[in-house]
């Protein structure tokens, strides 16, 4: 990592884990979920693999293409 900062922690996992779980029950592949937010499929590995995070303009759109409240995965991420 870069300046030795680190991506992970117990709620970004927790997010990461309902990003995924989210994707999955949509029936999105990586590349499927890639193309609806126009970037290369491997962010979206990146992003639940928590070698990457999400600022919250992406995290609402990567919401609105799985067609899910961002305020359910964000409750998930808190509890």
């Amino acid at each position: 990592m870069k300046g030795g900062k680190s991506v992970v922690s117990e709620e970004n996992k927790r997010l990461c884990v309902w990003l995924k779980r989210q994707r999955q029950e949509k029936g999105h592949t990586m590349r499927s979920l890639s193309e609806l937010l126009g970037t290369p499929h491997s962010f979206i590995g990146k992003v639940e693999n928590q070698e990457r995070r999400l600022d919250v303009v992406e995290f609402i759109r990567y919401c609105q293409a799985l067609e899910v409240d961002p305020a359910e995965g964000l409750k998930q991420a808190l509890n």
